[in-house]
């Protein structure tokens, strides 16, 4: 209803310039910082920013219909650049729907009090759609719920959620199988492989039953249970160091994320043979496929696609489309071998199919 009002007014609107991108430096430390308005009033303007996020606002008469007039986004962490990724696919896409589009990006950084509290400020500033990276998989379903009560379109990215309109995440049991495949095979199918959990989501989970789907398959291999990484470079470094002194014989980890896999590398003692692989394939993880070391590969995801995947998606079921309610963006393994192809999260991919 909200969105409607919107559009209705938006028309009788006397033309304004075109909007004027700029990016403000330095950059805020927990994301990016756009801005993307003509000239305005002062008394349009915002008198102040949620806490640990960002705004970005677009402000033109001409907006189409059945496109968001207001986006809100909560996710993990914007210090990480999978998320920073995420949020740029998702504002540009919702900006080339709409120019008038308003998008407000908050960070939970892995907090679910604090994700619970920035779902209900979404709520509070009614948007047409929001899109969630839980960190909780499980417990953020009161706020999921509330926020459809409130009439807005809630869309799962990265993780699943419960009672949400619709998923847009990664393979994520493909990513841990081609990564613990890979791995395996560097091992010549025999030897002790430590896997390291992380954070309590889907794609957590999914990763780690890829993994030990594709493990079955290498009767020689023996997998360990690691201590849990958090998600973080920090936790992975500790997570690693404390099981070292439990496990002997290592020859290889499986880190659920890129940030764990470069906790894991400082970890290890100098001209160390343990092998390491992740999922992400982000900008650190090539630059760490670049050099000479124990990280050997990492299934890359595509974390542009996804938010650009997302806003579409609810784009359709704002329009009451019939529509899969699932999207699934497929995963590519990245090694030193593949490396000179690979394009990375900086380029700005097609959008995948539905699944």
């Amino acid at each position: 209803m909200g969105g409607r009002l919107a559009l209705a007014a938006a028309a009788g609107r006397t033309r304004r310039p075109p909007p004027v991108l700029a990016r403000r430096s330095p950059p805020p430390q927990h994301g990016l910082d756009w801005n993307i308005s003509p000239p305005r009033p002062a008394s349009m303007r915002l008198a102040s920013l949620l806490p640990a996020g960002l705004l970005i606002t677009a402000l033109c008469p001409q907006a189409q219909a059945a496109a968001p007039q207001k986006i809100g986004i909560t996710v993990g962490a914007l210090d990480n650049p999978f998320y920073q990724a995420l949020v740029r696919g998702a504002v540009q896409t919702a900006h080339g729907l709409n120019p008038a589009v308003r998008v407000t990006s908050l960070s939970a950084n892995f907090s679910l009090p604090r994700q619970q509290q920035q779902i209900q400020q979404l709520i509070a500033q009614k948007p047409d759609l929001i899109l969630l990276g839980a960190v909780d998989s499980r417990a953020i379903g009161p706020q999921v719920r509330a926020a459809r009560a409130a009439g807005i379109v809630v869309v799962a990215v990265d993780v699943d959620a419960p009672d949400v309109d619709g998923t847009v995440k990664s393979d994520n049991r493909q990513a841990g199988e081609i990564s613990c495949r890979y791995l395996a095979r560097q091992l010549d199918g025999k030897g002790e492989l430590l896997i390291q959990g992380g954070p309590p989501v889907t794609s957590v989970s999914d990763r780690i039953a890829g993994c030990r789907a594709a493990l079955a398959q290498f009767p020689g291999i023996h997998a360990r249970e690691g201590v849990n990484g958090q998600g973080s470079s920090l936790g992975g470094q500790r997570a690693l160091q404390a099981d070292l002194a439990r496990f002997a014989g290592l020859g290889a980890v499986f880190a659920i994320n890129d940030r764990q896999a470069l906790g894991c590398e400082k970890a290890l003692p100098p001209r160390a043979s343990l092998r390491i692989a992740s999922v992400d394939g982000s900008p650190d993880i090539e630059q760490a496929l670049h050099r000479s070391g124990p990280i050997v590969a990492s299934a890359s995801q595509s974390p542009y696609r996804i938010g650009r995947e997302a806003v579409l998606l609810g784009q359709r079921l704002l329009s009451g489309q019939q529509t899969a309610r699932q999207v699934t963006v497929p995963v590519t393994l990245l090694t030193r071998d593949s490396l000179p192809g690979y394009h990375g999260w900086r380029s700005q991919q097609p959008p995948v199919s539905e699944r």
